[in-house]
Parts: structure tokens; C-alpha cells; sequence
């Protein structure tokens, strides 16, 4: 929960405190991993670079020995560009679920995986999928 906090807040000292210094991070929606405190807090500050009102509500939390497991829905409003995907301001609002994995190791995080299905995210932006074959999904087709 504490790590969700963080992501929501953008809170890099807890960020900091939660990891060890050369712990990894996968984003495996977005295939990158990033390495080190530093990189991680790249990565939790650019979900802010773009998203106002960012909201984490975490579900269900499996612990066991060596980690644990934390389901959540993520909530945010589009309000500046992200990046090249998405190079203009929507303004509109993303409501998506995912998992994280965190492994610990003397208290702190030594590696933590993000699991999200990132289709639903674009199409409420505005994003459409072109097919093979032709065929287009649009946020309308999904519903």
C-alpha cells in the first residue's frame, strides 16, 4: 500500500525509502525496465509529468514471506501530453486495473513489476486500434 501511495502522491523521498539503492523496476506494459532508485523515480514522476487528479485504489494485498502481490485500479485525468503517444492534452480521464509483484529483502524493495493491460487507457484517450484485415476498436466498440 505504501508503494501505491507513492506512485499516487509522486512522493519520490518515499520512493527512496522504500527501495533498496540498486533495486529494478519492470514496466511491462510499456516493455522497459528501468534500475536504480534514481530511474525508478523517473518512472513514478512521469505518470505525473501528464496526469492530474491521480488516483490509486489498491484491492486486494498478498503477502507472503518475501513480497507480495497488490491489485489496484489506477485513476488520473489526462492533462498534458504524454510524450509522442499521445502529444496533446485529452483532458480526459483513464480508469484502468493492474497488478504490481514487489520482492523484498530485509524490509526494503529489491524489485517491483507492474502488470496492466494499457488498450483500455489509450482508446478512453481518443485512440483507436487498427486491425489486421481492416477492422478498427474504438472505446464505443468495447462498451
Amino acid at each position: 500500500r505504501s508503494l501505491m501511495a507513492a506512485w499516487e502522491r509522486g512522493d519520490t523521498t518515499l520512493v527512496a525509502d522504500l527501495f533498496w539503492p540498486e533495486a529494478t523496476y519492470d514496466d511491462f506494459p510499456n516493455q522497459h525496465t528501468y534500475q536504480g532508485v534514481q530511474e525508478i523515480i523517473g518512472y513514478v514522476t512521469a505518470m505525473h509529468a501528464w496526469a492530474e487528479d491521480v488516483y490509486w485504489s489498491v484491492g486486494a494485498v498478498h503477502i507472503t514471506e518475501t513480497g507480495a502481490i497488490a491489485e489496484w485500479i489506477f485513476s488520473a485525468t489526462q492533462a498534458r501530453p504524454i510524450g509522442t503517444q499521445v502529444p496533446v492534452a485529452t483532458g480526459r480521464e483513464v480508469v484502468t486495473n493492474g497488478v504490481t509483484l514487489i520482492e523484498i529483502e530485509k524490509g526494503r524493495i529489491v524489485r517491483a513489476a507492474d502488470y496492466m493491460d494499457t488498450t483500455p487507457m489509450m482508446l478512453q484517450l481518443g485512440g483507436r486500434l487498427e486491425m489486421p484485415g481492416g477492422s478498427v476498436i474504438t472505446l464505443e466498440d468495447r462498451r
